[in-house]
């Protein structure tokens, strides 16, 4: 019976694990944490996870390609690169997302800058140094380097210049 219980257990361990595969991709150390609280032993979980890479369930390359993609489109890099080593990634695998983020921050950042502020922005008044200091705020708090809310603020005063 004891060995019934074992195989049970295992089958249940694999088919959670497949279960949080199937709603979103995870990374070997996040998917390893949730699983280790229905183990009976950490052992167990390791050979799951070692299964599951073999059998090209787990993949921290398509995680991370997932996570750039989710948070890029209102993040700027360090906050997407800090979160990418909290999962324990390869760092080979982080320096290959940082080159990758690198290419398109300043377009994210006028991307985001424009989600949030365009509409406030009215084309006959100058932006108020408190209105600037609060975009500024906004970005950086995003994880933007300051050279891409450099850029992005810049665009908007290059708009704003133009509709004189």
């Amino acid at each position: 019976m004891h060995q019934a219980q074992q195989k049970q257990q295992k089958l249940s361990l694999k088919n959670r694990a497949l279960h949080y595969l199937f709603l979103r991709e995870h990374s070997r150390l996040e998917l390893g944490r949730k699983l280790v609280r229905f183990a009976q032993e950490e052992d167990d979980v390791e050979a799951l996870l070692d299964f599951l890479e073999k059998a090209k369930f787990l993949s921290c390359e398509r995680f991370s390609e997932a996570l750039v993609r989710r948070r890029s489109e209102s993040y700027g890099n360090s906050r997407i690169l800090a979160e990418l080593q909290t999962h324990g990634l390869d760092p080979l695998l982080l320096a290959q997302s940082k080159a990758e983020l690198a290419e398109s921050e300043v377009a994210r950042a006028c991307a985001v800058w424009q989600k949030k502020f365009a509409h406030t922005i009215n084309p006959t008044e100058k932006t108020t140094p408190e209105q600037r200091a609060k975009q500024i705020r906004f970005l950086a708090q995003r994880g933007f380097s300051s050279s891409a809310i450099r850029v992005a603020l810049r665009g908007e005063v290059d708009e704003l210049d133009g509709m004189d």
